[in-house]
């Protein structure tokens, strides 16, 4: 795959997952249209992505070598039988719904042969930057010569890839989402109803409540139709329900009865259950040490230059770190102050930022002559000259040993590139060090 030949139609893709799933293949070079009802939204995301934008399904359809549905699933029902008839014979259809087993009924129902099904589920949202690590379940009914393209695909992006039935992918959802997300709500809006300031109660958190909240945070952040369709969609989520609140039930019955020996036998039950319960601490450890590893970091680079990417916009602040708090710090770059976030940034690596001032920064050429011994190695010298944080550049241009040149002397003249103007003294330091003398 990667054939900008392949045509890609994304039946939803002006937001959420559907915007996503269009800006990555696009980047990919594959030929995509996108389409949504909002014909406003829909050319603002074709422009902003470089994508072609139509209202209309069959039209994106026809003629198209994949077509994938990023649509709720109650639009599923009526997308499907939409553009069936327009599928072109050889092509692939998509979906990435929560749901596997209805939308496979569905599609059995409308799709003829010679139009290959791979219904998906990738088990992320569209705030992630790569595929890296993130989980994508394939459902498909046939494994036809589609399938092994796709999972190339996703291989070469490393993606962790689970193939597996929709009746299975079902019943692990009920727990992974439909217990999960309602748990998660349900916490949010007990902490509502109590009428708790929760910036309040941040102060006196500790590092398993900190991550708690946050994660509440991002599950009630999303769109609530969504939350609430994979909640009422999956057949086997009322069974899960149920037990959870069975099993509250019992332990809530234990605290007012204050009996100690339940409550500690049905904690441990479940404890033993859970798999491999050194790896989990060890995982939510480095979660925690992560929360900190960052401001650890910054604090060792006070008073020098950082990069700093957003992590909604992707935009990237330069400049030297002047003050660092908890929560906000301030860059000092091109003359001007700005005030950060510290939960809407990410540190560059050196590597990374090094190639962003490569691509944004101007470039300044500078000449250099210094005497030296005769004997010394401009080769070593200018070498190391290229080792230099912020030297792009680095040659002799001129060796002399003339009148004005003491004897057993050499004059070497260097030019070098720089990124940073503050590297010419760099580069200076560095042959006073070597001993020359700077003519």
């Amino acid at each position: 795959m990667g054939d900008f030949s392949l045509k890609i139609a994304v039946i939803g893709g002006t937001r959420g997952l559907g915007r996503w799933i269009a800006k990555f293949l696009k980047n990919r070079d594959f030929s995509v249209v996108i389409t949504g009802r909002d014909e406003l939204t829909g050319n603002k995301t074709s422009g902003k992505l470089g994508v072609e934008y139509t209202p209309d399904n069959i039209k994106a359809v026809s003629g198209s070598d994949i077509v994938i549905l990023s649509v709720p699933m109650d639009a599923i029902e009526n997308v499907v039988p939409e553009i069936a008839p327009f599928l072109k014979k050889g092509s692939l259809l998509m979906d990435v719904t929560s749901v596997k087993e209805k939308t496979v009924e569905i599609m059995q129902k409308h799709i003829g042969k010679g139009v290959e099904m791979i219904p998906t589920h990738p088990l992320f949202g569209p705030r992630i930057r790569s595929l890296d690590g993130q989980v994508v379940v394939l459902t498909p009914l046939e494994k036809g010569k589609w399938f092994e393209r796709v999972n190339k695909f996703l291989e070469k992006e490393n993606a962790r890839i689970l193939v597996t039935t929709p009746e299975e992918h079902d019943k692990m959802m009920s727990v992974v989402q439909g217990l999960t997300h309602l748990t998660y709500i349900g916490i949010a809006a007990t902490i509502e109803r109590l009428k708790i300031d929760v910036k309040e109660s941040r102060r006196f958190e500790s590092p398993v409540y900190g991550l708690m909240v946050d994660m509440i945070a991002r599950i009630v952040a999303q769109n609530p139709y969504l939350y609430y369709s994979i909640q009422t969609q999956n057949q086997y989520i009322k069974e899960t329900h149920e037990t959870f609140i069975s099993v509250y039930k019992e332990l809530y019955d234990m605290v007012l009865k204050k009996d100690e020996d339940g409550f500690v036998h049905l904690m441990g039950s479940a404890a033993k259950h859970l798999d491999d319960l050194e790896a989990a601490l060890g995982r939510s450890d480095k979660a925690i040490s992560a929360l900190t590893e960052e401001i650890n970091i910054l604090k060792k680079s006070i008073g020098k230059e950082v990069g700093l990417r957003h992590i909604y916009s992707g935009k990237v602040h330069a400049g030297i770190l002047e003050e660092l708090s908890p929560d906000f710090l301030t860059l000092n770059g091109d003359n001007k102050k700005i005030k950060l976030k510290l939960s809407n940034v990410e540190i560059l690596s050196d590597k990374e930022f090094y190639k962003w001032k490569m691509e944004n920064y101007a470039r300044k050429t500078y000449d250099v002559s210094v005497i030296f011994p005769e004997n010394c190695n401009p080769e070593t010298i200018v070498n190391t000259i290229m080792d230099l944080y912020d030297v792009v550049n680095a040659s002799v241009v001129d060796l002399y040993q003339g009148s004005q040149i003491p004897t057993g002397k050499t004059s070497i003249t260097i030019e070098y590139e720089v990124i940073n103007r503050e590297a010419k003294l760099s580069v200076e330091n560095l042959l006073k060090g070597f001993g020359g003398i700077i003519r």
